[in-house]
């Protein structure tokens, strides 16, 4: 446990983190529903890394938003408490806010300042649960009420975000999607909050991650060029820039064993 004192702890391995499939009325508009429980004792630093995504949360008794980051974010979080989380669909985070990401880059932002309706309902309903697995479920059911009427989110973004997620260079876009570069890059501001460059280089970040959970014995050499990165100096760059951590410290987190339950 010595790396995660000095250099912190990425959020999947503090705690107990889970993941859901969104009931369909949901799916246009949320990719997977969450829940992070927080171990009990000493506050550890904690690194959210960046993802490509926006979330909608239930945390200290409000709802708030979570905006796409560029950066590691080190939020201070009760040590023992529960966040449950939402993370909305690309391109469907923009419309349901009616913001546009790049005001949100960053930033953790209560949804009432937002001014989405029924925020002061749901949070008073929320509140009167007190076991984390009812909150969860109401939690599902009240976006459930908030998303019937939503219009469905646009196709392009989906587009633009399956070709960072695929690796595949933006500029590739631009006849398929009948845009100019201009065009695009706002687009992407609009949705994703930054460029398709930097969106590229977040999702080839996930890779790694996703390499280092499933090959925990793989040489980080051969973890860079697995993830696309050109070589093991371009990883250790690209990976410090985004976690603030190494490649080997990442990889050390992530092939620790899950532990029981």
């Amino acid at each position: 446990m010595e790396n995660t004192r000095r250099h912190g702890l990425l959020a999947a391995r503090a705690g107990r983190y889970r993941e859901y499939a969104p009931a369909p009325a949901l799916r246009r508009h949320f990719s997977r529903l969450w829940s992070h429980r927080l171990d009990d004792g000493p506050p550890a630093t904690v690194a959210i890394v960046p993802d490509g995504y926006c979330d909608l949360l239930w945390i200290d008794g409000r709802l708030a938003v979570a905006g796409p980051d560029r950066t590691a974010a080190f939020p201070l979080i009760r040590p023992g408490s529960t966040v449950i989380g939402a993370r909305f669909a690309p391109g469907a985070a923009a419309s349901w806010l009616k913001t546009p990401l790049s005001a949100l880059v960053g930033l953790s932002v209560p949804l009432a300042e937002i001014g989405r309706k029924h925020t002061s309902e749901y949070e008073a309903r929320l509140r009167d649960c007190s076991d984390p697995a009812v909150a969860g479920a109401l939690f599902g059911r009240l976006l459930e009420e908030a998303t019937r009427d939503e219009e469905e989110p646009p196709r392009d973004a989906a587009v633009i975000f399956a070709a960072a997620e695929s690796g595949h260079p933006a500029s590739g876009l631009l006849g398929r999607l009948g845009m100019s570069e201009r065009q695009l890059r706002r687009r992407c501001h609009h949705h994703f909050g930054y460029g398709a460059k930097t969106l590229e280089r977040i999702r080839r970040f996930q890779r790694f991650l996703d390499l280092c959970r499933r090959q925990s014995a793989m040489p980080l050499a051969r973890l860079a060029l697995e993830a696309g990165f050109a070589d093991q100096a371009h990883m250790t760059r690209e990976v410090g820039e985004f976690s603030t951590l190494t490649p080997a410290v990442i990889l050390d987190q992530l092939g620790m064993r899950k532990k029981p339950g």
